[in-house]
Parts: structure tokens; sequence; C-alpha cells
């Protein structure tokens, strides 16, 4: 018998309202979330931060709802993997991605070091990518590069050409905006995460003329897929359903 009815997959704000619709309906459910993520405000049910292979062996869920951020997609091939050995319904919430839009200055690439063979010498480049890759921007020798981090890295930047931004969200357009033109930031590289929370500094880019590396997201696994908290909380519904 499983020990939980639906175990969730954390890593997106889509999970927050997902998780309380789930609460204000009595479904049973946990949450996982990679272990070291911060936690932020509390869950409204039970979180499990140890390897996703431990956890699914020790609870044994009856379905599995993937809310895990677009480009962790190892952590979503591994559940829909489990899901599908196991027999389990699984779903993954996937939400759309940023589409360019007229004053847009978008270069399409594959990866961080894609990236660096696109940006000339002598830019001021704002990385938001995490801290994954970081190091193919050592090439970048002329340029300044600052790495935007949420709360503080507690190491050194790992660039001699670059240093930490910390930040902590929320990022409004004219905080952006702001900040993009104190930098001089004339080349902003992210990858497609199509959150509408962190659509701001696009927004920002494209009044400024700034150019953006967009890195594109890997391929989810082939598994059924929604777009949104609302359908997300409606296949849950349906596959806790007695």
């Amino acid at each position: 018998m499983p020990a939980v009815t639906l175990l969730m997959l954390a890593g997106t704000g889509e999970a927050r309202g997902v998780a309380a619709g789930l609460a204000a309906r009595g479904i049973d459910f946990t949450i996982w979330q990679p272990e070291g993520t911060r936690m932020g405000r509390a869950w409204p049910a039970p979180v499990h931060g140890s390897a996703l292979a431990d956890c699914l062996a020790t609870l044994r869920p009856a379905a599995v709802l993937d809310a895990s951020h677009p480009f962790a997609v190892e952590i979503s091939h591994h559940a829909a993997q489990h899901a599908m050995t196991n027999g389990l319904p699984y779903c993954l919430l996937r939400r759309p991605e940023w589409r360019a839009q007229p004053g847009d200055f978008w270069t399409h690439v594959t990866s961080d070091a894609d990236a660096v063979r696109h940006i000339p010498p002598g830019s001021r480049v704002l990385v938001a990518t995490g801290r994954e890759g970081l190091e193919a921007y050592a090439a970048l020798d002329t340029c300044h590069i600052y790495c935007r981090q949420i709360g503080a890295p507690g190491v050194p930047c790992p660039l001699p050409n670059g240093e930490w931004l910390v930040q902590e969200p929320p990022f409004p357009v004219e905080e952006e905006t702001l900040l993009f033109k104190r930098l001089g930031i004339d080349w902003l590289v992210l990858r497609n995460a199509g959150s509408a929370r962190a659509e701001t500094k696009l927004t920002a880019a494209r009044a400024l003329g700034i150019r953006a590396a967009m890195i594109a997201r890997p391929a989810p696994p082939d598994a059924p897929c929604v777009e949104t908290e609302a359908e997300a909380l409606a296949w849950a519904c349906r596959a806790c359903a007695p």
C-alpha cells in the first residue's frame, strides 16, 4: 500500500499555488524538493529533502505531480520513469516558454558555453543562470561578468573577470531597468524558464535595447503534461479520487 497519496516535486513558484490548492481540498500529499533548497515560507504539507530515489522508495506514492524546475530534467526523467515502471499516474507541470516580442534582441543558444561564443569582446554581461556553467565565462577575458545569485553564495566568485550580484526577488521592472543602466549591461544571459515572476528582466532589457542570450530548455520526459496551476490541481484531484 502507498505511504502517501500524492508526491509533489517542487522547484517552481507554481508549486506553491498547487500546494495551497491541494491542502484546501484535503488531499493527502507530501512535497519533495532538492536537498539544500532554501525553504522560504513554510509548505502546507510534509517536506522531504532526501535523494529523490530514496524518497520514492520510502513514501511509495500512489501518484506523482512534477512541479520541478523546467531545467531540472534529470529529476523529471527519473520521476517519470519510476511512475511508468510502477504503473503510477504522473503529470509534469511545465509552464510555457518565453517568446520573443517586438523590440527583443535574442540570440537562441543551447548552453552557457554556446552563449559565450556569441558575446563580443568588451561586453558587460549579467548572467542569470545560477552557478552551474559559470566556468564557461572565464573565456570572456575582456568582458566583465555579473553573476546574479539569490542569497549569499558563501564562496568567492570563480571568475577572474566577474563578481557576484547578490539579490533577493522580486525584481520589479523599474529596479531592473535602473540596475542594468547603473552596471552598463549590454548582454543578458538567461535560461528560458518561462516564469511570469522572472520576466521583468526581459521587459527591462527590451526597453534598453540589451541583447539576450536565451538558453533553450532541455527536452522533458515523454509523459502527460499541463501548463498551469489550475490544470495541475485538476489532474491531482482526478488522480487522487477514491
